[in-house]
């Protein structure tokens, strides 16, 4: 008796000891459902739980303002607690500017880069557009006559239309950019017929190409992606090219004891069959980067950033 007793006392203290290792994340989508900043939360979620890491990750979506809004909300809330966690990425890092954000990155800790991906530009299937070439010819004849659908201002879509201008010898300051807030509500104008063009990350088109409702014209790669028929815009005589990257920060205020611990929580994670399963179905390019040298990278990047957007008039 005295045996199985203690046995049980030792079971008890063990999955108790267990339990407080593992974090019940809290993760904040800085943006509306449908779009690339909430599957990659969703697809955490999916991942934390059903490799173990986590017993419980809730995703609360918090959209405007390119993120921004979900942004300052982490910032001012999340002070501290080792288990709340933000995606975000690229267009977070461009629409802080266009914004005149007061909350920046540099108030967050980040834990790392996750994914890439490529810009898709498409059109409705009835478009009278078709190819890449039939977009160029309008884009120079009239650029505000072609109005482009994509994410929030600042981000990477609205990027990489004006660079697309300027490559082709059109003022990207003349651009007719609509932003919406969510990749549901722009594939909803898009589809509607309420812009004359799509752009965003490939991922969010994708159901739509295959089910022949959208036509596909191009994609940001340097190289044609596999399994994907269309062009890349080098090939289609747009000297462009360009990646989305998402990322995951945690908390500003945490330790550094937290801080490696959450670090080691994702680490497990993009190694984990789940997580690789979730790249393939999505068609996510695995760009993990983390510690130091996401720091250094991140910074490289929002230099880099300011710079385009000065050159396409969006920033001063």
């Amino acid at each position: 008796m005295k045996t199985s007793l203690w046995a049980g006392v030792i079971l008890s203290a063990l999955v108790s000891a267990g339990s407080a290792w593992a974090a019940d994340y809290k993760i904040i989508a800085p943006a509306a459902p449908g779009g690339g900043w909430d599957q990659t939360a969703r697809s955490m979620q999916s991942a934390l739980q059903d490799d173990g890491i986590s017993p419980s990750v809730q995703v609360t979506n918090v959209p405007g303002a390119g993120g921004t809004i979900g942004l300052a909300q982490f910032v001012n809330q999340a002070s501290g607690d080792p288990e709340q966690l933000i995606v975000g990425g690229y267009v977070m890092v461009g629409a802080i500017l266009t914004n005149n954000s007061p909350v920046t990155l540099e108030q967050i800790t980040p834990i790392a880069r996750l994914t890439g991906e490529y810009e898709a530009i498409v059109v409705p299937a009835a478009s009278e557009i078709k190819d890449m070439a039939g977009l160029v010819e309008k884009l120079k004849s009239d650029p505000g006559s072609v109005s482009w659908g994509g994410g929030s201002a600042g981000g990477t879509d609205q990027i990489t239309a004006g660079l697309i201008a300027k490559a082709v010898g059109v003022d990207p300051t003349k651009v007719n950019y609509i932003a919406f807030s969510g990749g549901g509500e722009a594939l909803a104008a898009i589809l509607g017929n309420q812009v004359t063009v799509g752009i965003s990350s490939y991922s969010e088109f994708a159901s739509q190409v295959q089910a022949g409702t959208l036509r596909l014209l191009a994609v940001s790669s340097d190289e044609r992606l596999t399994g994907v028929e269309a062009p890349t815009f080098k090939e289609a005589g747009v000297d462009v090219s360009i990646q989305n990257w998402r990322m995951v920060a945690a908390a500003p205020g945490i330790s550094d004891e937290q801080k490696a611990t959450i670090t080691a929580d994702v680490d497990k994670m993009v190694k984990s069959e789940a997580w690789k399963k979730i790249l393939a179905d999505k068609g996510w390019a695995d760009t993990y980067l983390a510690g130091d040298e996401f720091v250094a990278q991140l910074k490289k990047d929002q230099e880099a950033t300011a710079t385009i957007l000065k050159e396409i008039g969006l920033v001063q």
